[in-house]
């Protein structure tokens, strides 16, 4: 990985500079409200799974398998085509044990982390991953990528997996990557008795940026959501993080560029409402009832070119306000910084994530499956 062109880290103006494109959005012609999104159909069919496995469209080679979940009581929005929302189960092999993992994915994420299941199965779990709509292998054509209007939206699709996975599993630990970290623990929060653990990786449990930035975003995003809920904003995101990952550039993973973007999906605001307000519950104190597994990087950087802190650092959110805000989660939490771990701490260099998964195998053993064991 050549690193000839490193600068020092400089502050990113991309925070700032987005709430400045969302208020010159606010007074424009168009802030006419969107109007309200359709209602479901009385007599729509109950929601159901499709009937069988099928050979994953991603991960075939290595022996995965999907299930569909259906909701046709969830219609699409007026922007996107006819139909209604799916959300998409993976699992790495048929039920084998009696306890399980459900992975939940980032922003801009699917599962394609086929490593994060072989060491869960190595820990005494059966491993499975859920797509969440508008994500990844739930994702369809038109519709808008990664959008939702209230993080309970992705309540029913966990709720559903979690059911499947009773069927054949008594204990149940949830794993959630940065957004997929604030969905999961105001899951948790909300099913109490329902986990063994809770394993957060990065989780985006409070806004990056400065203090100003922070304070303005919630009005902003609040009035323009409230006008302009879909409207489509540039992330301002760099292609370095995609570089440090991705095995055509400096990284060693194979993954859909398609599906994963190189530059991250557009930002809507009202998206984006619902993140804060997930973040403010969370600020406001959970009651998380199960053991918390929290890691984080040991540094975050906003490097502009590629450098040294593009392979070493979390590049995407403000590890110092996840590492303040961890004790609201629960009574019961563990947290670990890891020096020299980037976002997804799963990625990082092969010695920083063994070292991750060995903080994670002693945490099971010691607070979730190991004490669950006959």
């Amino acid at each position: 990985m050549a690193d000839d062109d490193t600068v020092e880290p400089t502050p990113r103006t991309g925070a700032s500079s987005l709430i400045a494109k969302w208020r010159a959005a606010l007074p424009g012609g168009s802030d006419t409200p969107r109007g309200e999104p359709p209602e479901p159909v009385n007599d729509a069919p109950a929601p159901w799974w499709d009937e069988n496995w099928e050979p994953d469209r991603y991960l075939k080679a290595a022996g995965y398998e999907m299930r569909t979940y259906h909701m046709p009581d969830r219609p699409r929005l007026p922007e996107e085509p006819k139909g209604n929302l799916v959300a998409t189960l993976v699992r790495r092999n048929p039920p084998r044990v009696n306890a399980a993992v459900l992975y939940i994915h980032g922003w801009n994420e699917y599962f394609y982390q086929d490593h994060v299941g072989t060491v869960f199965n190595r820990m005494g779990y059966d491993f499975y991953a859920l797509d969440l709509h508008r994500y990844g292998r739930s994702l369809d054509d038109g519709e808008l990528a990664g959008y939702m209007e209230d993080i309970d939206e992705y309540f029913e699709e966990i709720d559903a997996a979690i059911a499947l996975l009773r069927a054949q599993h008594e204990h149940i630990l949830l794993y959630g990557h940065s957004t997929g970290g604030l969905i999961a623990s105001l899951w948790a929060d909300a099913h109490p008795g329902s986990l063994i653990g809770l394993v957060l990786n990065s989780p985006w449990i409070d806004l990056q940026g400065s203090d100003i930035v922070r304070a303005l975003a919630g009005p902003v995003v609040r009035g323009l959501a409230t006008m302009k809920p879909t409207l489509a904003i540039s992330s301002g995101d760099s292609d370095l993080y995609a570089r440090s990952l991705h095995k055509s550039y400096q990284g060693e993973w194979d993954y859909s560029l398609d599906v994963k973007t190189v530059l991250g999906h557009p930002i809507r605001p009202g998206w984006l409402r619902a993140v804060i307000a997930g973040q403010d519950r969370v600020a406001a104190g959970l009651t998380i009832d199960c053991p918390i597994f929290v890691a984080i990087s040991a540094r975050s950087s906003t490097p502009k070119n590629w450098g040294p802190d593009v392979i070493s650092t979390d590049m995407i959110l403000n590890v110092e306000r996840i590492a303040a805000r961890a004790h609201l989660l629960g009574d019961h939490v563990t947290l670990v910084r890891i020096k020299g771990a980037l976002h997804d701490i799963s990625l990082s260099v092969n010695p920083v994530r063994r070292h991750y998964f060995d903080e994670i195998r002693e945490w099971n053993e010691t607070y979730a499956l190991g004490r669950h064991r006959d």
